[in-house]
């Protein structure tokens, strides 16, 4: 849940934030992970190293993605994002000399410090929530109160000198950097990877995941996380159909929730501090 959520986080900088509707974030994911496994898997450098290429990698391929489709916007900059992630998607898909093909990456081995459950856990929860910490921050930042500028008015944002284009690149760079960092935990925690984690799927399931708990907040996503890893563990326990009942929770969700689980929550309870009751 923690992997996920951080996804998600990550998503919802340039989703939430930025306004900008990234389609094929997991893409992102994916190269984060296989940078790692292959570090891990077919050298002998430190591992640390392969560490810190994850997200450096992920944040080199948003770089060059975010180049090509930073100049499209709305549906045409999501639906090229679609496009050119299915092309990394094949590429890792068929090439199996490297990547194992459809198989992925088995058996990776970890370092000692993290290779038994209790560790793996703590080191995905430090980075969790330092990797929170620090895009919090940067929410928070000028260049957060710029990025928020943009997506309000882009226009606007243009004609007082600002470079929206060049701030939309960066808001894409630090995403796929978390995203990144996510993929690379993925590997901590189950010890594989394989195609799947770019897939376009994916990146609609995150995106869910934003719009459920609540894209225009910053913990939104990872309450969204929370809220779909529960029902899959415990509604998926008593039925396969679960995702038919996660449909009808978020349709009504955008019926009667358009701000998400927590932002419906946090309005509530602005309303509560402000009156000073509970009605």
């Amino acid at each position: 849940m923690f992997v996920t959520g951080l996804l998600a986080t990550s998503l919802n900088m340039v989703l939430g934030f930025g306004g900008m509707y990234q389609f094929g974030h997991a893409v992102f994911y994916g190269v984060g992970a296989y940078t790692l496994a292959l570090f891990l898997t077919k050298t002998d450098l430190p591992p640390w190293i392969g560490f810190l290429a994850a997200p450096l990698v992920a944040a080199g391929f948003s770089l060059v993605i975010g180049l090509i489709c930073v100049r499209l916007s709305k549906l045409y900059f999501g639906m090229l994002q679609i496009s050119l992630g299915s092309l990394v998607w094949a590429i890792t898909f068929r090439w199996y000399s490297l990547t194992g093909g459809d198989d992925g990456i088995n058996g990776i081995p970890l370092p000692e410090l993290i290779s038994s459950t209790t560790g793996a856990y703590y080191c995905t929860l430090a980075m969790v929530l330092v990797s929170l910490l620090v895009m919090f921050c940067i929410t928070r930042s000028t260049f957060g109160r710029i990025f928020l500028g943009i997506r309000d008015n882009p226009e606007r944002s243009a004609s007082i000198g600002i470079n929206v284009k060049a701030h939309q690149l960066v808001g894409m760079v630090i995403a796929g950097f978390f995203a990144g960092v996510a993929g690379s935990l993925f590997v901590v925690v189950e010890g594989s990877v394989f195609p799947d984690l770019m897939f376009w799927t994916l990146s609609l399931e995150i995106l869910i995941m934003c719009l459920l708990g609540g894209w225009f907040t910053f913990l939104g996503p990872m309450a969204g996380a929370a809220i779909i890893v529960a029902m899959q563990t415990f509604v998926g326990s008593y039925t396969e159909y679960w995702t038919m009942i996660l449909g009808i929770v978020l349709m009504l969700a955008i019926f009667f929730l358009p701000e998400g689980v927590l932002g419906f929550l946090l309005e509530k309870l602005a309303i509560r501090s402000t009156t000073g009751t509970g009605d």
